[in-house]
């Protein structure tokens, strides 16, 4: 059962129609300031899709058949919207209901408000999205791999599937789905529930029959193939790429089989792997049953798989166990964070694990030197700001400090008995960061007095920056690296340094700790011994193209203009544009303007951040 409650709306008229209110909720329930819902009267609990993809029109048609539980036989159903047309609403007996739209608060969207008759325990929606969706990125052949077909995809994350779906967007308000897909002939179509059957006019149905967050029904729709990868596990891709990225991803049976030595059974049946085209502006989505993943994770060495290891931790700590609110959300990230290093030491061994946790260690520390106090706590204030300003290595990588922090205070055969209960008790659940506060205290605490008393959990949720007690993980490979940079500075030439070992994370620490010490000349040197500007390794190149862009290295024009045209991963595309913007601003804008149509809302709003 889902022990919550969301914001109180109030309708209050205005000249020129109604307008919904947020106003505080009462009884101690947490308030979602990102969601117009009033699940407390009435609640969805499942919806049915009934959609036609139309990439000549770029939208998407069709129905969406909600399911709810009343508990106030009065109240109006509130849902979330942004840019949905919807053109008509029925209740349960198929007679028209009234609806009237509320205020457009902008990147909130709008709330929709149908008047229920006694007797609707569902109501049917049909409605339209609009070609600017910002959770929907239509792709033309020629930005795909094999350039045969157009393709879509959608990223709901945090708030955006109000934009493709009239519904309660909030990740408090679980609901399972069924769906009714059709596709342009020759399409193939995915989605985050399992594949039940197929239509004889074509149509692809899938059903979720576990409670999940809105955010994480996903659609994906093009030229696939895929390829098993073991009984329960296969990977979806451009027909080009899947045999490379069965290849790459060989390892994740491996990883499931040690997620669920750590914490519990994986209760999502398949764990299936989707290739996006470069335009996906993450590295990952934890969609269950289907992760979504960039394809610049493909390397050729499975040096960037913990980009799997993530997204599968996810299935127990993010879909199993949600943050309520969007505050909450280092409740998803930091125990995923936590989880992927416990993996990647089971499969790939503890140095491997300990290279990337420090790397991390560093990106946290230089990220937070730039972010405001607000921007740096874990429990962190997102009233009035959009939920997507609090997204930064913070939740990440300083909740994983906590969690690595409360493992070292009480050992860790006693913190993984307490973490494989705290995903059991709480499973399919929402929860917020006080409950797992009181969790902790009598789970855990209460019976280690001296952990308690060396614990200050409000220094940790509630002040900004890292405490004193922040673990720190050492590593030889960091050792290794730094040997080198030593014997460069005093005078070494690259073409002697020993990096014929090294993965991708000590190149990766070799070029942070180099972006203050070289110059055009010295870039020149290193990039004809080692050849970065040619590298096809994205995590690499992207840290050397902000070099290049830094110290005015114009050998790597040509490669950084061709590097923001395909992809379009917004951890990439941020620290280049702004970058850019430094040196030489009327460039960076130049070029935003020239690739803007190429990325997805999120990497647009990532990076008109740093040109404002």
């Amino acid at each position: 059962m889902i022990r919550r409650t969301l914001a109180l709306i109030v309708t209050l008229p205005l000249a020129g129609g109604c307008v919904l209110v947020p106003v505080p909720a009462t009884m101690g329930f947490p308030v979602d300031h990102h969601s117009f819902a009033r699940p407390e009267s009435v609640r969805v609990t499942h919806v049915s899709l009934d959609l036609s993809l139309d990439f000549d029109e770029q939208r998407v048609v069709g129905e969406a058949g909600l399911v709810l539980d009343r508990s106030d036989a009065d109240a109006p159903l509130v849902l979330d919207t942004h840019g949905l047309a919807v053109l008509s609403v029925h209740g349960a007996d198929g007679t028209p209901r009234e609806f009237r739209f509320g205020e457009d608060r902008g990147r909130l969207g709008t709330p929709l408000e149908i008047e229920l008759a006694p007797g609707d325990e569902s109501v049917s929606v049909r409605y339209r999205t609009s070609p600017d969706a910002v959770a929907l990125q239509w792709l033309a052949p020629e930005q795909t791999a094999g350039e045969r077909a157009p393709f879509l995809f959608t990223q709901g994350q945090s708030i955006l599937t109000r934009s493709w779906i009239p519904l309660q967007d909030s990740p408090g308000i679980r609901v399972t789905y069924d769906a009714r897909i059709r596709a342009p002939e020759g399409t193939v179509v995915v989605m985050s529930a399992e594949q039940s059957s197929r239509d004889d006019d074509g149509a692809f149905r899938f059903r979720m029959t576990r409670p999940i967050p809105p955010y994480l029904i996903a659609l994906g729709c093009g030229d696939l193939a895929s390829r098993d990868i073991s009984e329960r596990s296969r990977v979806w891709a451009d027909p080009t790429l899947v045999e490379a990225a069965a290849d790459e991803l060989a390892d994740t049976e491996a990883m499931i089989l040690s997620a669920e030595s750590l914490f519990g059974d994986y209760r999502w049946g398949r764990y299936d792997l989707l290739i996006l085209p470069p335009a996906f502006p993450f590295g990952g989505m934890e969609n269950p049953c289907l992760t979504f993943c960039t394809p610049t994770i493909l390397a050729g060495d499975k040096s960037l798989v913990s980009l799997v290891a993530h997204e599968l931790a996810h299935s127990w700590s993010g879909n199993l166990v949600t943050n309520a609110t969007w505050s909450d959300f280092w409740l998803n990230e930091g125990f995923t964070v936590y989880f992927e290093a416990r993996i990647m030491e089971e499969v790939f061994g503890e140095e491997r694990a300990n290279l990337e946790k420090a790397l991390a260690f560093d990106d946290v520390v230089r990220e937070m030197a730039e972010l405001e106090p607000w921007a740096q706590k874990l429990h962190v204030d997102l009233e009035g700001k959009h939920p997507d300003d609090g997204f930064s290595a913070v939740p990440y990588e300083k909740g994983a400090l906590l969690l690595r922090r409360i493992e070292e205070l009480v050992g860790r055969d006693s913190f993984d008995a307490f973490l494989r209960r705290w995903f059991d008790e709480h499973a399919f659940e929402s929860v917020t960061t006080a409950e797992f506060r009181r969790f902790l205290e009598d789970e855990l605490l209460a019976s280690a007095p001296q952990a308690r008393a060396a614990l200050d959990l409000e220094l940790w949720l509630e002040a900004p920056g890292l405490p004193d007690d922040a673990p720190r993980a050492e590593s030889s490979g960091i050792a290794n690296v730094e040997d080198e940079l030593a014997r460069l500075r005093a005078g070494t030439d690259p073409s002697e340094l020993e990096t014929g070992e090294w993965v991708t994370q000590q190149w990766l620490h070799f070029l942070e700790a180099c972006a203050d010490e070289v110059d055009r000349e010295r870039m020149g040197r290193l990039d004809e011994v080692f050849a970065f500007t040619e590298t096809n390794n994205s995590e690499v190149l992207c840290v050397w193209l902000r070099l290049a862009v830094k110290h005015g290295y114009e050998a790597a024009d040509g490669r950084l203009e061709g590097f923001v045209e395909r992809v379009g991963r917004a951890k990439f595309l941020r620290p280049l544009y702004k970058e850019l913007a430094r040196t030489d601003p009327d460039r960076a804008r130049a070029l935003y303007a020239r690739m803007r149509p190429r990325y997805h809302a999120v990497a647009r709003a990532a990076v008109e951040e740093v040109l404002r």
